[in-house]
């Protein structure tokens, strides 16, 4: 499977998820410190426009980052969570379509433009539909609306991991990680912020 097909895939879960939960359901929290199903929610539909704008940077050169600021994320996502539920739910719908729409749209060539990562990574427009899959598929266990990593794709979950060992790595976390993944110690790491 591509990564287009693990966002495609991802999306449909985490919809699935959203649809699941009543309207009351939206202000329970998270395991993400300070947010509720509500900011998840907001976050992830905020996150499908913010990848448009990188999508829109590589098919047109146009520079888009995907925020102007971590301020001006964190207000996105407060606003968003103050949204009705109803509401809410139709602007995570919508903009996961567009973002597919837009993706799909993408010329051969406009793939292999970079574009910079709301982490400051320089990568191709192509890894954009693998930042979408990896945001939404964490993000239905997060929500806790009954699916695990255990209802990913097997290729997804095993893709998933290899990312994160990489990251976890270049944050210096290398070691440790390494002696609990080959057995060498029982004892898991205490590793840095969720990614």
């Amino acid at each position: 499977m591509t990564a287009r097909d693990w966002m495609e895939q991802g999306t449909k879960l985490f919809l699935t998820a959203v649809d699941r939960l009543s309207d009351e359901d939206f202000d329970e929290p998270t395991d993400l410190p300070g947010w509720s199903r509500r900011h998840l929610i907001a976050h992830v539909h905020y996150n499908a426009e913010a990848l448009r704008r990188l999508v829109h940077w590589a098919a047109t050169g146009e520079e888009r980052r995907m925020y102007a600021s971590r301020e001006q994320r964190a207000e996105e996502i407060e606003t968003g969570a103050r949204l009705p539920a109803g509401e809410l739910r139709g602007r995570v719908r919508q903009s996961a379509q567009a973002l597919a729409y837009d993706l799909d749209a993408l010329s051969a060539e406009a793939r292999t433009r970079e574009v910079v990562t709301a982490q400051g990574r320089t990568v191709p427009a192509s890894e954009i539909p693998w930042m979408r899959a990896r945001e939404v598929a964490v993000h239905t266990v997060d929500l806790k609306a009954g699916y695990g990593f255990d209802d990913l794709p097997a290729g997804f979950t095993a893709a998933l991991a290899v990312d994160a060992v990489r990251k976890r790595a270049a944050s210096g976390e290398a070691a440790p990680l390494a002696a609990w993944l080959t057995g060498r110690t029982a004892q898991a790491p205490t590793l840095g912020p969720w990614l």
